[in-house]
């Protein structure tokens, strides 16, 4: 009895199985009627792209006194 065993805790953890003696968490159930609503954002208007930038004037390279 051990690793090997599929009626143990510990053989059911070697092997990777669920069982009586290893059962699955249970996970909470919630009804339709106690979750949470939340409220539906409505969907905006796509946006017009914006106008192209007007490039960047160059920086006159300073002078080395």
């Amino acid at each position: 009895m051990g690793r090997g065993d599929k009626k143990t805790a510990k053989g059911k953890r070697f092997l990777g199985s669920f069982g009586k003696s290893r059962p699955h968490k249970v996970k909470s159930t919630t009804t339709a009627s106690t979750k949470k609503t939340t409220a539906v954002k409505p969907v905006a208007a796509p946006k017009e792209p914006a106008a192209p930038k007007a490039p960047k004037a160059e920086k006159a390279p300073k002078a080395k006194a």
